[in-house]
């Protein structure tokens, strides 16, 4: 019996990152094992909202902005404390968050390097400090209108977002490699 089997189709990226960016990280690190090579776990997008305590319209755009960008659902984040001098009471919506992976992901990742990164007023590159010391990658974007899914008409106001991307690798130098291979602009 034949089975016809649909071939699925692969994210840009991501086939770049299987032909092209493993075995240039193989050669250049020496890996013996192609489980060493570093690969992205995951991406975590987030917006904070403090200004959802006085209106909660705020918040509500916020997640349905975040929807638009990231295409997933949206989990909203609750205060861990009270804090009386932001009048913030423990448990209270103050922003929103969101974890990429698989297909997505890579989808993400291509929108923000080819699209959204260009499109920032003065860009210059990415800071390369911005690892945590074991190859993870985190950025603030002041400006959520830089995605060509936003339509800058209907917006409530001007928000930043936090991206954070998660890889294998074992040290930042493994890291940026990682992510200078997949396109990121990083500043000279």
């Amino acid at each position: 019996m034949a089975e016809n089997k649909e071939e699925k189709f692969i994210p840009n990226l991501k086939k770049k990152y299987l032909e092209q960016v493993r075995p240039e990280l193989q050669k250049e690190f020496g890996y013996k094992s192609s489980m060493q090579i570093p690969r992205l776990v995951k991406v975590t997008v987030s917006v904070g909202c403090g200004d959802a305590v006085a209106n909660k319209k705020y918040l509500d755009a916020a997640v349905k902005e975040l929807e638009q960008i990231t295409g997933q659902h949206v989990l909203r984040t609750k205060a861990r404390k009270a804090i009386a001098n932001f009048k913030i009471r423990q448990g209270m919506e103050i922003g929103a968050m969101v974890t990429l992976r698989g297909d997505n992901m890579w989808y993400f990742l291509e929108r923000l390097i080819s699209i959204a990164l260009p499109r920032v007023r003065d860009f210059k590159g990415v800071k390369k400090t911005a690892f945590d010391g074991n190859g993870n990658y985190s950025l603030g974007i002041t400006e959520q209108i830089i995605f060509p899914e936003i339509d800058f008409d209907k917006i409530e106001r001007i928000s930043g977002l936090n991206v954070a991307i998660v890889t294998t690798a074992t040290n930042d130098k493994e890291g940026f490699a990682l992510l200078r291979s997949l396109g990121m602009p990083f500043a000279k």
